[in-house]
């Protein structure tokens, strides 16, 4: 069995454009500490979705992504096993977000692109315990 050396990278499971993180902190400010999370559903499940801080309970079945600028993004356990191989890239775009998500009234939403993560990758997160 292979480990992974110090000198490799275990690549983040989630990221954020600029964007995203402008956001996240324009959110923050009027929000407060704010989630994210993503459960694949149909409608509003199926874009990752914005709410203050515990108003939306996790369930047994999904998965800390990650925490980007401390904000805590979660995923059902179904979509993780999907997108496990992917890279989740957090970016907003001009249009309606899900009708519960607090970017809704800002005239933008969050949307999730992903790019497959290479067989490096993939092995440095497995080694890592992430997938």
């Amino acid at each position: 069995m292979r480990t992974v050396t110090e000198t490799e990278v275990v690549p983040e499971q989630v990221v954020a454009t600029d964007a995203a993180f402008g956001l996240i902190a324009k959110l923050e400010a009027k929000h407060g500490p704010l989630m994210f999370h993503q459960s694949g559903g149909c409608c509003d499940g199926s874009s990752p979705m914005c709410y203050p801080r515990g108003e939306f309970l996790i369930g047994g079945q999904d998965v800390l992504m990650a925490k980007l600028a401390g904000t805590p993004f979660y995923m059902h356990q179904s979509q993780f096993e999907y997108w496990k191989h992917t890279q989740i890239i957090l970016d907003v775009v001009k249009g309606r977000g899900g009708m519960f998500s607090l970017e809704g009234p800002e005239g933008v939403r969050f949307l999730t692109r992903s790019r497959v993560f290479s067989a490096g990758e993939i092995e440095a997160l497995r080694e890592a315990g992430r997938i």
